[in-house]
């Protein structure tokens, strides 16, 4: 940790770039992330803690430490809030759900705080991250990074909720469903750090869903392009968003997973490697158009509204296959008026050479599909050992700060 004169000098520092009227911010920090699946039970914000402490250590360098929701918060937020209005508006649902990694940051702020660490925590109002007002999956459009230094000359850890910011008006904005990674790549581009640390409950980016296909293999290098490319289309480990912003402002994405003997690096995000590999999308939503001219419309929309969707051909002729920010997709209103038919589906995509979508109503033929073609990526890998095997955490908690009646419930 760092001594009360190397804080000194920072803040020295710092106010010697004040000039005119506008100062130029730069603090050098390690910036870490770290989801949902890492908080599976509220002990492991402990364990956080103690990394974290002992990076303090070892490296003799700031930490901001960017946090998801704690595992399945976000959907028990929204149950929630469906419960009392089955119709919010959005920026009412956005502000509910971003409490979620709010009470993680809190949470991690007292784990470390109590090793003793000078530490402090922000949130959406105060990271000094701006954006548009597409509640649910609102697009960044600027960030300052005085508030976080600020922090940081009087603080050796910040803990930044992550997947949120506020709008031009000050309201808070939820940047969607697993994008705590963008806000990570986000400070990490704003402080000038060349690359950023992404921890899940698995060390890196497979070849596949390593939990359904037993031949995955562990990627160790592959470019941002692909990996967004990869997560378009289902794969859960980064956010296309966050692959995306990290490729243009040359910030590299360092995955790994803490587990008990330490933390494991897995895959490193940089350059433009290409990879094949499967991906598998539960849940995703289909939209049968009448016509490719009604299509090629709504998939504008969704473009505008930086929203992945895949054009396909179904039975009905022309559609678009949504694998992720779904609930935002359907909450915009040229889709609520479109004369579409809409249907759950599991896609199955494989990513070579070409990119070409499978998809199937029944789950389990979909995950065989899957290991089909994986296998003829990868002649012989099926049945072989992964190099970082994980069990899978689930958990059958309640969350520590929502109770609800769990009876059967009205659909909205």
């Amino acid at each position: 940790m760092l001594s009360s004169g190397g804080r000194r000098k920072l803040r020295v520092v710092a106010a010697s770039v004040i000039g005119n009227q506008r100062a130029w911010w730069k603090m050098d920090a390690t910036v870490l992330k770290f989801g949902g699946s890492t908080f599976v039970h509220p002990a492991e914000y402990d364990r956080v803690a103690r990394h974290i402490a002992g990076r303090l250590v070892t490296e003799k360098r700031k930490i901001v430490a960017v946090v998801s929701a704690m595992s399945g918060a976000t959907d028990k937020l929204k149950a929630v809030m469906l419960d009392v209005n089955k119709q919010p508006s959005p920026s009412n649902l956005d502000a509910a759900l971003a409490t979620g990694e709010m009470l993680s940051a809190c949470l991690l702020e007292a784990a470390v705080g109590r090793l003793g660490v000078l530490v402090t925590s922000l949130n959406g109002y105060s990271l000094g991250i701006r954006t548009n007002s597409d509640f649910g999956s609102a697009s960044i459009k600027s960030a300052d990074p005085q508030p976080i230094c600020a922090a940081l000359l009087e603080n050796d850890v910040v803990i930044a909720a992550g997947a949120q910011a506020i709008d031009q008006a000050g309201r808070l904005t939820f940047l969607g469903r697993n994008s705590s990674d963008l806000t990570a790549v986000v400070i990490a581009s704003m402080l000038e750090q060349h690359a950023c640390e992404i921890y899940s409950d698995v060390p890196g980016v497979y070849t596949a869903d390593p939990y359904l296909v037993s031949g995955a293999q562990l990627i160790p290098e592959i470019g941002h392009r692909r990996v967004a490319e990869m997560s378009r289309h289902g794969a859960k480990v980064l956010h296309y968003r966050a692959v995306d912003y990290a490729e243009k402002q040359a910030v590299t994405i360092i995955c790994k997973s803490l587990t008990s003997e330490g933390a494991v690096v897995g895959t490193t995000v940089k350059g433009h490697a290409k990879v094949p590999s499967v991906t598998i999308a539960r849940d995703a939503t289909v939209l049968s158009c009448s016509n490719f001219a009604e299509r090629d419309n709504l998939r504008d929309v969704l473009d505008q509204h930086d929203i992945a969707a895949i054009s396909i051909e179904d039975s009905c002729g022309a559609a678009i296959c949504i694998v992720s920010d779904i609930d935002s997709a359907m909450r915009l209103g040229p889709l609520k008026g479109a004369r579409v038919s809409i249907k759950r589906s599991t896609a199955v995509t494989e990513l070579g050479t070409s990119v070409c979508t499978h998809l199937e109503s029944d789950h389990e033929r979909a995950v065989s599909l899957a290991r089909r073609i994986h296998d003829r990526m990868y002649p012989g890998a099926a049945g072989k050992p992964l190099e970082a095997r994980m069990a899978k955490q689930r958990s059958s908690d309640r969350s520590p700060f929502i109770r609800r009646n769990d009876g059967p419930r009205n659909s909205s």
